[in-house]
């Protein structure tokens, strides 16, 4: 663990701690060369004041320089026997403090753990090596090396809470980070959905009073009977469209989860409904199905229904023709849906014998020189959500192809239930019997 004490300037509260802390070591330190072997006081010599001062005037920079530190006031320690001091833990209480400040500091606990008991050992044989050695000197020795050893332990404590609760803080950062992140995602998710269905929904619902609405206008004077008609259907085309948008806004405004869908999603189950719009509006529409139909997981079944509606919309709004074709393929493991015209891009005018089958005008032409929305963009999207794979281009005989795929759950075997169902039968009865007889 790297020393992350100093540096930069110290703030005015360290410094008091610091003065008090050098302080208190001075007057211990003093204390200490008061002690005599005879185990009497004596007034401070010149040789405890200089021990003093020297080790005490190191220890503001232990924080910088704490293995310095450390060496000096070992150093200070070791010249008190020679000093004619009696070598106590007051007297080296600088060296203690210093150890307590490497134990922090040092990068890993191998040099912290090398440094404490190299402290220790040294004090400690200063005593035998200046002078006669008693049982006495023999205690002492304990004493004055258990302090450095205590200190290094504390220091090491110290520093591993220290690295404990960076840790849990770090995590704890991450996790905040990680939690915004995926609400941040999330809401990006959760606004391409709305956009996707708001599109949906209008570009369907607006398309169909276009084609409704040009449709009036050409037939007003030649045809009032199917003008009313047609004026009559716009009216109930633009009111749907505001009750669903109505009805989104309104889910979009609450601020907690429905109990229940004021209707259920639309599906598949509805395809019948929403061709017939289309036929309203002029566009005629085949559907051709092979394979056996099973019921479809509703977020594919949402996602079916909104690509055929989205391609019969762009049908309606770019294509120059009044009919397509819609297919589906069931097969073992997925449902391919097609729809195709044989349009060209442009738009033509209808005449008394077609019908309302073909717009033209101006309102054809501006439809044409639109740039392209985000209609392939949204199906594709979807497809992808669930599974699937969608692919759009031109055709090359003419007109325009939408093709998706999208996965099945696994067909059920109707034999292997069947075999199921008989044979829970059969235990029941069998228990039955069992439990009958005497």
């Amino acid at each position: 663990m790297t020393n992350t004490g100093g540096g930069g300037p110290r703030p005015r509260t360290s410094w008091w701690r610091e003065g008090a802390i050098t302080t208190l070591a001075f007057a211990l330190c003093l204390l200490g060369g008061v002690l005599q072997v005879d185990d009497t006081l004596s007034p401070p010599s010149v040789s405890a004041y200089v021990i003093a001062v020297v080790s005490c005037a190191v220890l503001p920079v232990r924080h910088r320089a704490p293995l310095a530190a450390l060496v000096a006031t070992t150093a200070v320690g070791v010249l008190v026997p020679p000093l004619g001091l009696l070598l106590t833990p007051l007297i080296v209480t600088p060296a203690v403090i210093t150890t307590y400040s490497y134990s922090l500091a040092a990068r890993t606990e191998r040099r912290a753990a090398s440094a404490v008991v190299l402290t220790s050992a040294a004090l400690a044989a200063a005593i035998p090596a200046f002078g006669d050695f008693s049982w006495k000197d023999a205690s002492r020795m304990g004493v004055v090396a258990a302090f450095p050893l205590v200190a290094g332990v504390l220091g090491h404590s110290v520093r591993n809470r220290r690295a404990y609760l960076e840790a849990v803080e770090e995590r704890a950062r991450r996790a905040e980070q990680n939690r915004e992140s995926e609400a941040r995602r999330r809401v990006a998710e959760e606004r391409v959905r709305i956009a996707r269905e708001l599109h949906d929904l209008v570009a369907h619902q607006i398309t169909l009073a276009n084609a409704q609405a040009t449709v009036a206008a050409h037939l007003f004077d030649t045809r009032p009977e199917q003008t009313r008609t047609s004026l009559k259907e716009l009216v109930e085309t633009t009111s749907h469209a505001l009750d669903e948008l109505r009805a989104t806004v309104g889910l979009l405004r609450q601020s907690g989860d429905t109990a229940a869908p004021a209707e259920p999603a639309p599906g598949l189950s509805r395809l019948p409904t929403l061709l017939e719009s289309f036929r309203r509006a002029g566009l005629e529409v085949s559907v051709h199905q092979e394979g056996t139909v099973r019921p479809l997981p509703p977020g594919v079944d949402l996602t079916a229904y909104r690509i055929v509606q989205e391609a019969l919309t762009n049908v309606t709004k770019h294509a120059g023709t009044g009919s397509a074709r819609v297919r589906l393929v069931w097969t073992g493991d997925r449902v391919t849906i097609t729809v195709a015209d044989d349009g060209g891009g442009t738009r033509t005018a209808p005449t008394a014998s077609t019908g309302p089958t073909a717009l033209s005008g101006p309102t054809a032409s501006a439809a044409a020189d639109r740039s392209p929305g985000y209609g392939l963009i949204g199906m594709r999207e979807r497809a992808t959500a669930v599974g699937g794979h969608l692919s759009a281009g031109r055709r090359p005989e003419g007109g325009f192809l939408v093709s998706a795929q999208l996965p099945l759950p696994p067909a059920q075997d109707p034999t292997r239930d069947r075999d199921r169902a008989t044979t829970t039968e059969e235990g029941q009865m069998t228990d039955g019997e069992a439990g009958g007889a005497p």
